[in-house]
């Protein structure tokens, strides 16, 4: 009977923890990778097809052909074959080598071992033999595996309570997205015990990552091998040229255009002697017969095609190649390039790009992070329209800060390496002023920080983000120190005395939203939303009363940017308990929804993250990283275009670029684009 063959696109992934025999039906990819481009069998053959798109070597081949015709030869074949297949086998032998490389990188890779609970036991298995489905167990430092659903760990967040790995059966089902290669986001929902969770990017551990802080975590294999979102992005190992190579291709155009021109002239000239002085020489040359000039003429072109074929330099592509290899090896040694403090030197990965490090035209590079330390310290603040952070003198002028002063040895869990130098906001929280509790509060509650306590007294934050963890710290030496959570609650030490706030609900932030809010209830039973985010974001969605106050932030905001600080805005709200369980029902059915879910959510997000209370701004400082002023400045004496990403105020980006020396003072025709359409800044940058 013929076969029958079925393809289709998988549109949604379903599997079940832990039944390795039903995920299996669905034949999806395990976890071993391959980024190699050859094998033993495909090596020569795909090996030969790369190497011949170059027109010299499609050249001699060509010539080698030609060598094997009798009547147009007039040299022996070898004469091309030798020289030919010395280059093709010194190429081959590179390529090989890098190649080799990749199959070695794949197997370390695919040979790592890591422990799957298999039978209600954790056995050590290959990352190869990882199948989705499986549960896995990971400890601190580990490489994460595959793409997992995080199911348990030190601190459980997957679901509303922590899930038991161990009571994981085959009535527990997952449904999810299909492989793509988008990092930010995830859909999906996990059914368990009768009731659907709501899984998106914050519950998903991404492979390539390293667990860290973190002592274990069970998760739950997604997606293995190439449809993990790390190999989705990676593409497939391609060929790649550089414009040296482009620009050889079109040399050997040239030369070939001339040889051609050359040959024609010659063929003609043989024409116009066959017709004028042929007949006389048939006697030591004699014609074939039906041979005429014509005929004549065109085997004499094919003729000083080969005769002249070293006008065609085929040792161009071999001294390029050994010249490549030689330099990577001069990138390998370069001292200037070793960086000690890691004991990381530089290593060229390839040996087929190194010249394009010389041609660099222009530089796409993130600010945070990349320019600046990534290392947040809490600088100052706005709090109901009074500014703290400053130190003046009687005559109002800045006073230099000449010797630390630890004001905030009173508070138990204190952050000994905290330092902010004016005492005035101490006193005033003391105080009990109730604007500038509500400020530390809400940094206590609104973030995703994770508390460590490794020892007794000695709290430590793991902070996603290192904004999150100045802004947690800051809270924490003005006596409001977040001290645990679950996914239903938050521990906070408020000036000494202990409160679990229940949480209701978080309100993510992400690049559009530019935002991030909690729904708390205290003890009392009081419903708040707790905001934290950008100046413009959270400025449209105060109430009309905040008018006057929000002018005053504003003018403290502009300082701070002018200073090249980056800045939040903190706002609250009191909530209604009826609506509010009313809109967390509306919530759990939109977080629960495949399609359409994010949009959803942001209906609900912009309904209630409205009419809001402005509370005030924080301001915290990244420094530069060392010899960035100086980097930048010998990158733009090579002429080379230097571009920087950041998601800061104008004011604190142009003040980072001077800082940074991307802008300079002897610039004088410095212009800001505005606009907020492809038009607009089309007729701007005219």
């Amino acid at each position: 009977m013929p076969s029958i063959f079925y393809f289709f696109t998988e549109e949604e992934r379903h599997l079940r923890a832990n039944d390795r025999p039903f995920n299996l039906s669905y034949h999806y990819a395990n976890n071993a990778i391959k980024t190699s481009k050859y094998n033993i069998f495909t090596f020569l053959p795909l090996n030969l097809f790369e190497q011949f798109r170059r027109l010299a070597n499609a050249y001699f081949l060509f010539l080698f052909i030609l060598q094997l015709i009798p009547q147009i030869s007039s040299l022996s074949w070898f004469t091309t074959a030798v020289p030919l297949i010395l280059v093709l086998a010194i190429t081959a032998v590179k390529d090989a080598s890098d190649d080799i490389n990749r199959h070695k990188s794949d197997n370390q890779v695919n040979n790592r071992r890591v422990n799957v609970l298999i039978d209600g036991e954790l056995r050590n298995e290959k990352w190869m033999n990882v199948q989705v489905g499986d549960i896995i167990k990971l400890e601190n430092n580990q490489f994460v595996t595959a793409d997992l659903l995080l199911l348990s760990s030190m601190c459980c967040i997957a679901v509303s309570h922590c899930l038991g790995f161990l009571v994981l059966t085959m009535s527990h089902w997952l449904r999810c997205e299909p492989p793509n290669n988008r990092l930010d986001k995830f859909k999906g929902s996990l059914t368990l015990d009768g009731q659907t969770y709501a899984l998106d990017n914050d519950k998903v551990l991404l492979r390539g990552c390293t667990l860290r802080n973190t002592e274990w975590c069970f998760g739950l294999v997604i997606f293995g091998g190439p449809d993990t979102k790390l190999m989705q992005n990676s593409g497939k190992t391609t060929f790649k040229r550089t414009s040296i190579d482009h620009l050889m291709n079109v040399l050997v155009l040239c030369i070939f255009g001339f040889l051609a021109s050359m040959c024609t002239v010659l063929a003609i000239g043989n024409a116009i002697w066959e017709v004028n002085e042929g007949s006389v020489f048939t006697v030591f040359l004699p014609r074939e017969s039906g041979a005429g000039a014509g005929l004549s003429a065109f085997l004499s072109f094919w003729s000083y095609v080969i005769i002249l074929n070293t006008v065609v330099p085929i040792s161009l592509y071999v001294s390029v190649e050994i010249i490549r290899l030689g330099n990577s090896f001069y990138i390998d040694w370069d001292r200037k390039m070793y960086y000690p403090k890691s004991d990381t030197p530089a290593q060229a990965r390839t040996t087929t790009l190194n010249e394009e490090l010389g041609q660099i035209k222009y530089i796409f590079s993130d600010k945070t992070g990349t320019l600046t330390q990534n290392i947040m310290t809490f600088n100052k603040c706005s709090i109901n329209g009074k500014a703290y952070g400053e130190l003046f003198d009687f005559a109002r002028q800045r006073v230099e800060i000449t010797e630390v002063r630890d004001e905030h040895c009173y508070l138990i869990l204190a952050d000994p390496k905290f330092v902010f130098h004016d005492h005035s906001l101490v006193e005033t929280v003391r105080e009990g002023n109730p604007e500038a509790q509500a400020f530390f509060r809400l940094l206590a509650l609104c973030h995703t920080v994770m508390p460590e306590e490794k020892k007794e007294g000695e709290l430590f934050y793991q902070a996603q983000s290192p904004d999150e963890g100045a802004l947690v710290t800051a809270a924490r030496n003005f006596g409001f120190v977040f001290r645990s959570r679950t996914p239903e609650s938050i521990t906070v030490i408020e000036m000494g005395k202990q409160v679990t706030y229940e949480l209701l609900a978080v309100l993510d932030f992400n690049n559009v939203r530019k935002r991030m809010s909690v729904i708390v209830s205290s003890p009392e039973g009081k419903l708040t939303l707790f905001c934290k985010g950008a100046d413009t974001i959270i400025y449209e969605r105060l109430h009309p009363s905040c008018n006057k106050l929000m002018e005053v932030t504003t003018g403290h905001l502009n300082e701070y940017a002018g200073d090249g600080l980056r800045t939040l805005v903190l706002a609250y709200k009191d909530l209604d308990k009826g609506y509010m369980d009313e809109w967390k029902k509306r919530h759990h059915e939109a977080s629960t929804a495949i399609d359409g879910r994010e949009e959803r959510l942001d209906e609900l997000y912009e309904e209630i993250e409205k009419d809001m209370l402005l509370l005030g701004a924080t301001a915290v400082e990244d420094k530069l990283q060392e010899g960035v002023p100086q980097t930048i400045e010998q990158l733009a004496k090579a002429d080379i275009k230097i571009w920087v990403l950041t998601g800061d105020k104008q004011e604190t980006a142009e003040n980072i670029g001077y800082s940074c020396n991307m802008l300079r003072e002897e610039m004088k025709d410095v212009f800001i684009v505005a606009a907020n359409t492809a038009e607009g800044v089309k007729e701007e940058l005219q």
